[in-house]
């Protein structure tokens, strides 16, 4: 048995074997990836023999159920007795896992808060044309007993959707481009690689800084790596040595934020509201990344959840605007700048470029 917590470090192993090594009722949240049941079939591979990101009909011939469903009931039933009493577990998967994994945590004593649906913006087509190309995966977000007092940070993620209320249906795009990690012929390190975006609006969700995130698939290390820049700790369990490895030099890439950024979200009706979230949550503005005025008279750091601190200010962008001018408001799209390139530029451009006006 660990006598100690191995915060922030990954276990190399089997998910199942290295759950049991860890204490009862610790974790205030944990994220699964499964695997989706495909050990029989192997990789799956376009015409072009390139690695697949989802899963094709032919794994309904194939699969093992019984074998399947031993395996998730080992590791799930680990989770629920690591989870903490008023802790939350995140699994994802697609149609051909998930409805089986809700049905074992329900059996579990899991109380199902949620199914929110990932709708891909750029899924991998059909390539056989005889279904519908498969656009989503669906996580599966529970409390571990009714009873639980489980965290839920509303207003971060009111923040984060431009001040609307969050639905469960989030519409984020696949790892991509400098994101994505790759091996020394160029390939996809791992087929599977999950976008920061969607682990950074699932920790914000249901953690707070210093709580501690498990993830017993870890992969190459996505849930790790925002949980470091969010200040939460985090165990993670991975069998593939490539991907420890994978996952570590990642993990030493990556800068926490400024404590000053990453607080816990409020919750009254007058915490700040700001229409730029999403922004912060992709990665394009990151938390602890100081906006300025054009004559750079003002300065003032983006926080995790979509707001800015400048001193004594804390709010939305407009909120902070105003405040810092002594003014009775502002327009903090037009008003806060970044720095690209040497040139100083409003916030409104990043709006403009991602949203198909004209910058």
């Amino acid at each position: 048995m660990l006598h100690e917590l191995p915060l922030d470090q990954i276990l190399l192993g089997d998910a199942g074997a290295m759950l049991r090594l860890l204490p009862d009722s610790f974790a205030d949240c944990i994220f699964a990836d499964p695997p989706y049941n495909l050990q029989l079939r192997g990789e799956l591979r376009r015409p072009d023999d390139s690695l697949v990101d989802g899963v094709d009909e032919d794994w309904d011939k194939f699969s093992d159920f019984k074998a399947y469903d031993e395996f998730c009931r080992d590791w799930l039933g680990e989770c629920h007795r690591i989870l903490a009493p008023n802790g939350t577990i995140w699994v994802i998967g697609s149609y051909h896992n998930i409805f089986r994994i809700g049905a074992m945590m329900q059996d579990m004593g899991f109380w199902i808060l949620n199914d929110v649906v990932w709708r891909k913006t750029n899924p991998m087509p059909n390539f056989r044309g005889r279904r519908f190309t498969n656009a989503h995966e669906t996580m599966i977000w529970a409390a571990k007993s009714p009873k639980s007092r489980y965290k839920f940070n509303y207003q971060a993620m009111k923040t984060l959707n431009d001040d609307v209320q969050m639905r469960s249906d989030w519409t984020l795009p696949l790892c991509t481009g400098n994101e994505r990690l790759r091996n020394t012929h160029g390939l996809k390190l791992h087929p599977t690689q999950k976008p920061e975006s969607l682990l950074h609006r699932v920790i914000m969700a249901a953690t707070g800084p210093g709580d501690i995130v498990v993830d017993p698939f870890l992969g190459t290390g996505t849930t790790a790596a925002v949980a470091k820049r969010l200040h939460r700790h985090f165990i993670g369990i991975e069998r593939h040595p490539a991907y420890v490895e994978a996952a570590w030099g990642r993990l030493a890439a990556e800068a926490p934020a400024p404590k000053s950024a990453v607080i816990a979200p409020p919750t009254g009706r007058d915490a700040p509201r700001v229409a730029f979230g999403s922004f912060v949550e992709r990665g394009i503005l990151k938390p602890g990344t100081t906006l300025m005025d054009k004559q750079r008279r003002f300065g003032a750091e983006i926080t995790a959840e979509g707001g800015l601190v400048s001193g004594p200010h804390r709010g939305s962008i407009h909120q902070v605007g105003a405040a810092v001018q002594n003014a009775p408001s502002c327009n903090g799209w037009t008003f806060w700048h970044f720095e690209r390139d040497g040139q100083l530029l409003p916030i409104d451009v990043l709006r403009k470029e991602n949203s198909g006006e004209p910058a």
